[in-house]
């Protein structure tokens, strides 16, 4: 596909994938309209920070995506979606954990029926790897097995498989993307890289949940690279395919490499607060991206040391971007 002139929506744009995803679009000629969450504050989420010569090239429109009115109108006349739109805070699924299904499950329904409704050529439905739990073999297929451990996990399985239904029972042209664990600039201080960036660099010490965890980061040019290639790829349609290293690090270790490179001398801790309940911890995700490299040719081309100098250089330069004393959910 080339995406020069393709007409393109976005929900969840005002996101941190979403927007570099828009940024990318952009820059490849895409006519795109940009789905975001209203507020009367009118601001356009991170959208607000992308540059000029981009933002002036997306149409915003504002709603919600539990409203179907709102979701078939900036549907209607498009021929692509990239669906991100979702609430995807794991500690926020405890405690809303009704919210959370709503914007997921009922929010993806809406998105399926106005793809179905318009005859939208391609759909990119964006799920997590969040729902394979605990890797119980690594590294991680498509084929893994599923498993909630979270609320979140949960609503995104749900949404994940509400997608697949409507390409096998209608026929929507539609293919899921599975990335691990993203990263890079604009990422909200909720997560872990930026939150350990952010104690780093303003608070004396770093405070964490547990640090035997391990995971597979990307870097969000890698991942919006690969957004852009499954949905290129015939191959991927009636498919999950997941973008990722191969490579994993522990959440100490990942903690200690971050702390080194921003030549801070602070200590690291493990918070209570920050734990996870003892059965909804995920201890392992590493990724198999082979699906990903041999039907659509796309590599990850930041190495971890590389996207985390990235985020480093971002957050000295925006200071206030995360509230490095407070616990963020």
């Amino acid at each position: 596909m080339k995406w020069s002139g393709a007409k393109v929506v976005v929900t969840g744009a005002g996101g941190f994938i979403g927007s570099h995803l828009c940024e990318l679009l952009v820059r490849e000629g895409a006519e795109l309209t940009a789905f975001v969450r209203y507020t009367s504050r009118g601001n356009w989420g991170l959208l607000d920070m992308v540059e000029p010569d981009v933002s002036q090239n997306i149409q915003v429109v504002t709603g919600d995506l539990r409203d179907p009115e709102a979701v078939r109108n900036v549907v209607r006349g498009h021929e692509t979606i990239f669906h991100l739109g979702a609430l995807i805070a794991i500690p926020y699924s405890y405690q809303h954990p009704t919210e959370v299904a709503q914007v997921n499950v009922v929010g993806t329904l809406n998105v399926l029926n106005a793809a179905r409704e318009f005859g939208i050529s391609r759909v990119l439905h964006t799920s997590t790897s969040e729902v394979y739990g605990t890797a119980q073999t690594v590294p991680i297929s498509e084929s893994h097995p599923l498993s909630a451990q979270s609320p979140y996990s949960a609503s995104k399985i749900g949404a994940d498989a509400l997608a697949m239904s409507y390409h096998c029972s209608f026929g929507l042209p539609l293919a899921t993307v599975r990335p691990f664990n993203t990263y890079g600039p604009r990422q909200s201080g909720r997560a872990v890289i930026p939150t350990i960036i952010g104690q780093a660099l303003n608070a004396g010490r770093v405070k964490l949940g547990s640090l035997t965890p391990t995971r597979d980061f990307l870097f969000v040019k890698d991942t919006v690279a690969g957004f852009l290639a499954v949905a290129n790829c015939d191959k991927t349609i009636g498919k999950t395919v997941n973008l990722g290293t191969g490579s994993e690090i522990s959440i100490g270790d990942l903690a200690a490499k971050i702390v080194e490179r921003t030549g801070c001398d602070v200590s690291i801790e493990s918070e209570e607060e920050r734990m996870r309940p003892d059965n909804s911890e995920v201890f392992r995700l590493v990724c198999d991206a082979e699906r990903a490299r041999s039907w659509t040719g796309w590599e990850p081309t930041y190495s971890l040391d590389a996207g985390l100098d990235e985020v480093i250089d971002f957050m000295r330069s925006h200071p206030h971007w995360t509230k490095s004393r407070r616990y963020e959910v």
